[in-house]
């Protein structure tokens, strides 16, 4: 009876698992017709519907001497466009993207400004660009609309301000029922919203009144919407747009001294120079032996009186900033022994003459060198001279002086 049982519930499980793999391929072949069938409506459907407008504007970049703001390029964005200074914005300043995918206006160009390329400032001026004109900034002894003409009191009486670039209209769209303006960089609001102006902001009086970083190592010229930096006469502009370099005139040709002077370059600008030996006097007498250094003619036994003055006389030039931090080592003398013969055991270094001589003091670095020390600051411009003296010992026995004759060239200027 149970063996007859288990024979049937074996038979019942087998029949069952057949019916069960039948239902199983028959609704994997329902799955496949209705995966095929959708994927037949898709296609259809995809293929009859029209294209979609694109949301995006293809990406635009910076003209060359300019800016671009703004980074998202969605529909009713918009892209502003600014020129360094020195450049004019040819095109469209903003752009905005459209839904069918373009751009609104022409592309953004900065052009150089030719009103100033050709230097027309005369005398140290500085050329600003004005709307279609240029304006000359002149220093203090100098007007004239080139700065052409010298005066003794004469500030510029015209202002950038006067100038209507100085002022724009603000940019202003509907948003959510109100009115949203705004203005380009380097101008701000002036006024209330809803009639206000775009004022330019000037730079170089926010800095010099918060006491923010210098703007400039010289002058801050403001012009709309941003600043420039100008150099006195004689210095260049360097590449970081506010450090002044000097111009070497000396080296550039530049200067106009003659066959029988040195060109000394300066702070600015540069000297002519002629070393002259100091006139005979009893039996004291010097030759110069080469542009800048003179030595004593060989002197009578007896002369104690020629002995005692300089064997050699050397001149020499210097030139520093304004205001220099002191001390500041400006200059050292040594002794060198000739050949074959023992030099001095003994130095002394003394400051012999010249104007000024509080500002400096010398000092022994080492045992065969002696230093001149700046030690009170030299506010330019100015020429300084100092005038200092080597005294050679051996066994403590004199045996001879030798002066230096320091020209300092103290520029009007801090760099």
């Amino acid at each position: 009876q149970s063996c007859l049982s288990r024979q049937q519930l074996l038979a019942a499980i087998r029949q069952m698992q057949q019916l069960l793999k039948g239902q199983e391929t028959r609704f994997s072949e329902g799955l496949r017709t209705v995966r095929s069938r959708l994927s037949t409506i898709h296609a259809s459907l995809a293929k009859a519907a029209p294209e979609l407008p694109t949301a995006t504007c293809p990406a635009l970049q910076a003209p060359v001497d300019g800016r671009k703001f703004g980074t998202k390029y969605l529909v009713d964005h918009e892209v502003h466009f600014t020129c360094d200074p020195g450049f004019q914005l040819l095109g469209s300043s903003t752009r905005i993207c459209q839904a069918n995918g373009s751009w609104t206006g022409q592309e953004a160009r900065c052009a150089e400004i030719s009103e100033c390329s050709s230097s027309p400032c005369q005398n140290g001026g500085t050329c600003l660009e004005g709307l279609n004109h240029f304006k000359c900034l002149c220093p203090p002894q100098w007007t004239g609309t080139t700065c052409q003409h010298q005066a003794q009191t004469a500030p510029p009486t015209w202002s950038v301000m006067d100038d209507p670039a100085f002022s724009r209209q603000p940019r202003c769209a509907q948003i959510a029922q109100t009115q949203q303006c705004s203005c380009d960089p380097g101008f701000h609001m002036s006024g209330a919203a809803s009639n206000g102006i775009c004022q330019d902001l000037n730079e170089c009086e926010v800095y010099q009144q918060e006491g923010g970083p210098q703007l400039c190592a010289h002058a801050c010229v403001n012009i709309p919407g941003s600043f420039h930096c100008s150099c006195p006469a004689g210095y260049v502009l360097l590449d970081d747009g506010k450090s002044c370099e000097d111009i070497d005139e000396c080296s550039l040709s530049q200067d106009n001294c003659t066959s029988g002077s040195t060109c000394i370059n300066t702070g600015g600008g540069f000297q002519c120079v002629t070393a002259q030996c100091p006139p005979a006097a009893g039996n004291v007498s010097y030759v110069k032996t080469s542009p800048f250094q003179c030595e004593r003619n060989p002197c009578p036994m007896e002369s104690r009186s020629c002995h005692q003055a300089p064997k050699t006389i050397s001149f020499h030039y210097l030139s520093l900033p304004s205001k220099l931090q002191t001390p500041a080592p400006l200059f050292r003398m040594a002794t060198a022994a000739a050949p074959g013969r023992p030099g001095p055991d003994s130095l002394r270094f003394g400051i012999a003459g010249g104007n000024n001589r509080g500002h400096f003091v010398v000092q022994r670095s080492d045992r065969h060198t002696g230093e001149l020390l700046l030690v009170q600051s030299l506010q330019g411009p100015r020429t300084i001279h100092v005038d200092v003296d080597m005294a050679e010992y051996l066994d403590r026995v004199f045996q001879a002086k030798h002066l230096s004759k320091i020209t300092l060239f103290v520029s009007a200027y801090e760099f």
